[in-house]
């Protein structure tokens, strides 16, 4: 009570400051506390879900425990190990099946187009063997009627040769 009003006033100031800062950090830690609070709730639910499947699921465990007790198997990791490289050898034998079909497909498609392309060279050379029997046909004709011409001729010839080989033998004659 023996201060001076000043100091009173600036003690009473730095109290209210104290007080205000001390308001903020405590709001500021129950925020901070109310998520750790809600953040520990979810992390217990996932515990509970992930117990009541562990709970679950130990029937495998022991399943898989009874497979390594009558089999080749050391310990469960075998089992899986082998397990996850008989998916692998699945999965490839499946890419390997599609694959096999892909090449299959194309096979069928090129000689389809194969097929066509020679049945067109086919009909071509049926038309062209058609065209050539044609031709073969009005050549035999051609040779048959120079044949004939060739025949007329030579018998003209013939004549013309006795002709003038009678005519040689008059003019021989009436010569001599």
């Amino acid at each position: 009570a023996g201060k001076p009003p000043q100091e009173n006033e600036r003690l009473r100031t730095q109290a209210l400051k104290k007080a205000k800062v001390d308001k903020e950090e405590n709001s500021k830690k129950e925020s901070e506390l109310l998520r750790a609070r809600r953040e520990l709730e979810a992390l217990r639910k996932q515990h509970q879900k992930l117990s009541k499947k562990l709970l679950k699921y130990s029937v495998f465990k022991r399943y898989l425990e009874d497979v390594v007790e009558n089999s080749q198997f050391r310990d469960i990791d075998d089992v899986i190990t082998y397990y996850k490289a008989l998916l692998r050898t699945r999965k490839d034998l499946l890419q390997s099946q599609w694959w096999h079909r892909q090449l299959m497909e194309q096979g069928k498609d090129l000689q389809q187009q194969i097929r066509a392309e020679k049945e067109a060279e086919m009909l071509q050379c049926k038309n062209d063997l058609v065209q050539l029997k044609e031709s073969f046909d009005q050549a035999q004709s051609d040779i048959r009627q120079l044949e004939g011409r060739w025949a007329e001729i030579q018998d003209r010839a013939a004549r013309k040769a006795t002709e003038l080989k009678s005519l040689t033998m008059a003019i021989h004659g009436l010569f001599q």
